[in-house]
């Protein structure tokens, strides 16, 4: 499998009330033909959207849908998520047609699954995600990779400074995560232009020199903050860099380890990138975020997340732990699954 995939940036809409499930319905729609739908296809995203959203205001006390598209195995295709606050349910029980937790015929949660290759859902006391996956009906049951993205900009910004790209070549994946200073349009430039050179290069390189191909190309930039982690799914050694305040983890059992970055600002200044070497067997969690999540996340209090759809942990640690005053990027992936 080839991949060579730039994160795009993810929608929100909040959903208070009854007339905001059409603007859901209507932003669906764009994604999925952003992601290059048919309209058979695309109906079927409008329709998880809007039992999605039904739900939120009529069930979860309100809350906010995030869309997005997602790179496939065979082609893109369209993550919605949604948060509430509302008192949690069981997904198992609420996937059996007649089933409702407030007076519905209870046939929403069983529609949505039908038209999804992935639905998972979190509830604690904070409240209620679920996190819906949809691709082509003609795309191949594993059509869905092991990983899940956040990319949003600031609150009141229409620009996110954070930017993130995926490449898998030749038996190799290649995870960056870029930070550009500050936020805003000019942060924006920075990290954008750098995931575009990534894009460009014929192969997936080095980490060491992913980030000296990305200090050339922010050159004139305000430049930023950036790290690679290039993994070998076979043998699942990883080849780490970064320079600057990006934050990566890999959660192996129940053991969590981080990797270091050097200070610097890539485009600007930094002394050397330096590699690092590790070992992830397969099944390993691969975190990477940029500083708008907070660093002090332990998956230990989310007992039995670390083991579930990468898609599901990102929407947890957004929610939780997002400072709420700065760009965030958030990537999670799943060691041994691209191959």
């Amino acid at each position: 499998m080839d991949l060579n995939f730039s994160g795009p940036l993810t929608r929100v809409v909040v959903v208070e009330e009854t007339t905001q499930v059409g603007q859901a319905r209507r932003e669906a729609l764009r994604v999925a033909a952003e992601a290059g739908f048919n309209e058979i296809d695309a109906g079927r995203v409008a329709l998880a959207a809007t039992e999605m959203a039904t739900n939120l205001w009529r069930h979860g006390g309100g809350g906010r849908m995030t869309l997005s598209v997602i790179a496939g195995a065979c082609g893109q295709g369209v993550e919605l998520c949604t948060f509430d606050r509302g008192p949690g349910f069981v997904l198992a029980q609420c996937l059996q047609d007649g089933y409702s937790t407030g007076g519905s015929q209870g046939l929403g949660m069983a529609a949505i699954a039908r038209q999804a290759r992935v639905m998972e859902a979190w509830s604690d006391a904070r409240g209620s995600i679920v996190v819906v996956r949809i691709h082509p009906e003609r795309a191949p049951r594993d059509a869905d990779l092991a990983y899940g993205a956040v990319r949003l900009p600031m609150k009141h910004e229409l620009a996110c400074g954070d930017a993130w790209h995926l490449r898998v070549q030749d038996q190799k994946l290649a995870l960056t995560v870029i930070d550009g200073l500050g936020h805003g349009a000019l942060a924006a430039e920075a990290s954008e232009g750098g995931v575009r050179v990534l894009a460009a290069l014929p192969t997936a390189d080095s980490a060491v020199d992913a980030i000296n191909d990305l200090h050339a190309a922010l050159s004139g930039s305000r430049g930023g903050a950036a790290a690679v982690a290039c993994v070998s799914p076979e043998s699942g050694d990883i080849d780490y860099a970064g320079v600057g305040n990006i934050a990566g983890s890999l959660l192996i059992g129940d053991t969590s380890r981080g990797m270091a970055s050097m200070p610097g600002i890539v485009g600007v200044q930094y002394r050397k990138a330096q590699a690092f070497s590790l070992h992830a067997p397969a099944g390993t969690l691969l975190v990477m975020h940029s500083d708008g999540l907070q660093a002090r996340w332990s998956l230990r209090d989310y007992p039995g997340l670390q083991h579930r759809h990468p898609a599901l942990v990102v929407a947890v640690l957004q929610r939780d732990f997002d400072r709420g005053r700065d760009d965030v990027c958030v990537v999670a992936l799943r060691v041994g699954a691209f191959r």
